[in-house]
């Protein structure tokens, strides 16, 4: 049997919940609300609404803080040598 036919079997729903949550956002947010022309043009306005999300979006869950916010400020800090 194939390597990912195995993980597959034995997937949880919690395995994805946190990108099911982000991709309904973005269906929500962004793909529902707009009527590409393009190929491209989807591409490019999904890379700058993931742009938003992450660096100038208020999350609920971080406080009100953006994903970026507490990601970087939770990294420590790097001593000089």
């Amino acid at each position: 049997m194939p390597a990912a036919r195995i993980i597959a079997d034995h997937s949880c729903w919690r395995d994805n919940v946190f990108v099911e949550r982000l991709w309904k956002t973005i269906k929500y947010e962004q793909v529902y609300l707009h009527a590409y022309a393009t190929v491209s043009e989807a591409r490019a306005k999904l890379t700058a609404y993931i742009d938003f999300y992450n660096r100038r979006r208020p999350h609920r869950a971080l406080d009100g803080h953006t994903p970026d916010d507490v990601y970087f400020n939770s990294l420590p800090l790097q001593q000089a040598a």
